[in-house]
């Protein structure tokens, strides 16, 4: 059997033993090729595969997969005999898998060469990484960087080549080669400037050759990239190293595994990074020069009557006089303490309850107030902050989404592309998550925009923001829960990876969301066991309202009708009072009307309830019940078109019973033709809180 390699750092190619490319035909060929590879040995299905491969899929896509998939055989194994199965690229229940062998694929081999040379001395580490970066031809399956069946993988393979570099840089360091790390970090920072990792590196690699004031400079350049483009201060480790270099600290020649030796006094390592003052008189002895900086100095004595390090209030007493003191320094009506009060807002938020009821209120005020300085970069920064997570689809204030959409496209429309282009694209995203639910093509213009913008950035906390975003627009048919499983996956990975916690919670629910909707429970458990465990340690108490109310669609789901209802109940009383009237509102009475005739009971509608958003689509049932057909048919047709939000196949589905019960064609092929796409899912599943069973089952009816 020929051996058969493939490289996707780069274009998608396949090459045979004797190095020569292979011939794979049309980029939906290698489409395949690559989808398959993402998945890393398991089965694609067929279904999946033609989602991936088409938007919005033609007439005859499955028999256009299997006509690519045999063109792929052929050239992969084309030595096969007729009608013998194929051993690489194999049929597997319902889809294909591709059995190639680990080192068979250079993205696979690149990640065993980074885990390697992690264990390696620095000669072996150093050969081992400059061998594996070589491997890198362009951007990871750099033809298919728009779909999205790549993006987790490219995010997470181009995550991994950034490490790659700078550990390539700590093995030159380590081989005392801080001249051959220089370059490389150089153009690293150029293209990635928000690596805190690699500019420690470069100051260290310049100060080791004697370049104390550049090693400085890079410090200084660092803070101002940190600041201005992300308003976040350095981590503690580039603040340790200015301080280290400004003292000229021992450690900072010497080789690796060296022991070190004690700190200088604290007085001298607790100055910002940035700071030009002179390093404090110490009664320890001077350092020594240079040339004898790797000899062990002897410990510096203490300064005579030290007094005792203060004892640390209590956390209640820390907050309490912190914020006095803010209160007493810091001017009212000052930009500084507006930008301030907005992560505050956006910390209060996440409490649920009233600390979010407040936190929207609070959060419109600081907009206005924002907007009033006349100053589009202080109110993009204030608007941008409030990246707090968003799972559910309907806006709890309206006509305060309103009014932010607009303060943030008039913001947006004032400043310029490039040097704003990080405000510019937490705007975006504002833009996208506030107009959730709503018609019309801006949500999702700018959604795609944000999203484009924070891969170009290569900024991952606001790429968690963009794609929030884009999960709130990706609601504009039915059938999309693929699609949005994809977008939580990625959230997963890039919060974990970031230790973006809140964005590592958003990513669970999305996919419990899409799981259900699929009608994969064992996933869908999965994903809420994971949530509350994270909710439970990070402190954040409206997940539980999402999974409580999973737990009660899942009972309805497997049959337990009985039990599914008591359990929307406790959820309903849960969510009372947690701050969210875009959900709560008339979500019970409708959870157990959907209910009711999943299970072929007597809908029973309470024309009494408060349904909230939904009456419309409660109200056909309500009139049948009353024996006000006519009426009935009426409110039929008034129906509008379903919201595009986590509830449109809920709706569609509600529409189509409605239609059934009062025989009327029309509304029946309206609901037929919305309802196609989502044959697969289970309806209103997709919400995590609701479902009226198969789509299929209505189809057929």
């Amino acid at each position: 059997m020929v051996r058969v390699v493939f490289g996707v750092l780069g274009p998608t190619v396949a090459a045979g033993d004797s190095g020569d490319a292979l011939a794979l035909k049309g980029p939906r060929h290698r489409a395949v090729l690559a989808r398959l590879i993402v998945a890393r040995r398991r089965v694609v299905p067929v279904a999946r595969l033609v989602e991936d491969l088409w938007a919005d899929p033609p007439p005859g896509a499955v028999g256009a997969v299997q006509t690519f998939v045999a063109a792929l055989r052929r050239v992969l194994e084309p030595e096969r005999p007729p009608r013998a199965p194929a051993r690489l690229l194999v049929t597997d229940g319902p889809g294909y898998a591709l059995r190639t062998e680990p080192d068979t694929v250079d993205a696979w081999r690149f990640e065993t060469a980074l885990a390697t040379a992690a264990d390696l001395p620095a000669q072996q580490a150093l050969a081992t990484l400059e061998e594996a970066l070589g491997w890198w031809r362009g951007p990871a399956y750099a033809e298919f960087a728009d779909e999205d069946w790549s993006r987790g993988e490219r995010a997470r393979l181009a995550e991994l080549r950034l490490q790659a570099v700078e550990r390539r840089a700590e093995a030159h360091l380590a081989l005392g080669r801080p001249a051959d790390a220089v370059p490389d970090l150089d153009a690293h920072l150029t293209e990635h400037p928000w690596r805190e990792d690699a500019w420690r590196l470069l100051a260290l690699a310049l100060y080791r050759q004697h370049r104390q004031g550049d090693a400085l400079a890079v410090l200084r350049r660092a803070r101002e990239v940190l600041t201005n483009q992300l308003g976040l201060d350095p981590g503690p480790r580039l603040r340790h190293l200015q301080s280290d270099i400004l003292t000229q600290t021992p450690t900072l020649d010497l080789p690796p595994n060296t022991p070190a030796p004690p700190h200088p006094p604290r007085g001298a390592r607790n100055r910002a990074l940035g700071s030009n003052e002179p390093a404090p008189k110490t009664s320890g002895p001077p350092h020594p020069p240079r040339g004898a900086r790797n000899r062990a100095p002897s410990p510096i004595p203490p300064e005579p009557n030290t007094p005792p390090p203060p004892t640390t209030p209590p956390p209640a007493d820390l907050w309490t006089r912190a914020a006095k003191t803010y209160n007493r320094t810091v001017a009212k009506g000052t930009r500084a303490r507006l930008e301030s009060t907005v992560g505050l807002i956006r910390n209060l938020a996440v409490t649920g309850g009233e600390g979010l009821a407040e936190a929207r209120h609070h959060r419109t005020a600081a907009i206005t107030a924002a907007e009033e300085f006349a100053d589009p970069e202080l109110t993009a920064r204030v608007i941008g902050a409030y990246d707090v997570p968003a799972i559910w689809t309907r806006a709890d204030d309206p006509s305060a989404a309103e009014h932010i959409v607009a303060v943030a496209e008039r913001t947006l429309a004032a400043l310029p592309a490039g040097p704003h282009d990080t405000a510019r694209c937490r705007l975006l995203a504002t833009i996208a998550l506030e107009t959730r639910g709503a018609p019309g093509p801006r949500g999702p213009e700018a959604a795609r925009e944000a999203e484009a913008l924070a891969r170009r950035l290569d900024d991952p906390a606001l790429l968690a923001f963009a794609l929030n975003g884009r999960f709130m627009q990706s609601f504009t048919r039915a059938g999309l829960a693929p699609r949005r499983d994809a977008i939580g996956a990625e959230l997963v990975e890039l919060a974990v990876r970031h230790g973006l916690v809140t964005y590592e919670v958003l990513g669970h629910l999305i996919r419990l969301q899409a799981r259900a909707a699929l009608a994969d429970f064992a996933a869908a458990d999965t994903h809420a066991a994971t949530a509350d465990r994270l909710a439970e340690r990070h402190e954040l108490p409206l997940v539980g309202v999402f999974t409580e109310w999973y737990g009660a669609l899942r009972l309805s789901a497997t049959g337990e009708p009985a039990r599914a209802e008591a359990a929307c109940r406790a959820a309903a009383a849960r969510l009372d009072g947690a701050g969210m009237p875009g959900l709560e509102r008339g979500l019970l009475p409708l959870a157990l009307l959907c209910l009711r005739l999943t299970h072929g009971l007597p809908p029973d509608p309470d024309p009494r309830a408060d349904w909230g958003p939904h009456r419309p689509w409660a109200e056909p049932f309500t009139l049948i019940a009353e024996g006000r057909h006519t009426e009935a048919r009426t409110a039929l047709h008034a129906l509008p078109e379903p919201p595009h939000d986590l509830l449109y196949e809920a709706y569609c589905a509600l529409e189509a019973e409605a239609a059934l019960r009062l025989d009327d064609r029309t509304v029946l092929e309206r609901a037929r033709t919305r309802l196609r796409p989502a044959a697969a899912e289970l309806a209103g599943a997709g919400s995590g809180l609701l479902t009226l069973g198969p789509v299929e089952r209505y189809l057929t009816d």
